[in-house]
């Protein structure tokens, strides 16, 4: 199949597991993205304050952003993009722990 017959289009997925050691700090840099966001109406800007507050894995989904994964790469413009973070119990050790558990099942598109 050639170039041309094929999908210019391409799903990325990306995974990450990460260890929040400061959580303050991680609050509060989320807290500054948000109150630089003049596009932000106040009742979202409030809601997202109130929600960063209450839960780590919120404020990281609110300084993660998918455009600058891709921005740099040359030939390469979203199209799409949805991500999500939650707080989960992680031992790397641990028999149990499949990095690709949820592959296959979810329809993420970007």
């Amino acid at each position: 199949m050639s170039t041309d017959e094929t999908s210019r289009f391409v799903r990325l997925r990306v995974e990450m597991v990460v260890e929040v050691g400061d959580a303050e700090k991680l609050t509060g840099a989320a807290l500054a993205r948000i109150a630089e966001d003049e596009q932000m109406p106040a009742e979202e800007r409030a809601h997202a304050e109130a929600a960063v507050k209450e839960d780590a894995a919120e404020a990281l989904a609110y300084l993660v952003d998918p455009f600058d994964l891709v921005s740099q790469v040359p030939g390469v413009e979203l199209s799409q993009a949805s991500w999500s973070s939650e707080a989960i119990d992680y031992d790397p050790d641990s028999p149990d722990w499949d990095p690709d558990e949820h592959d296959g099942g979810e329809d993420d598109d970007v």
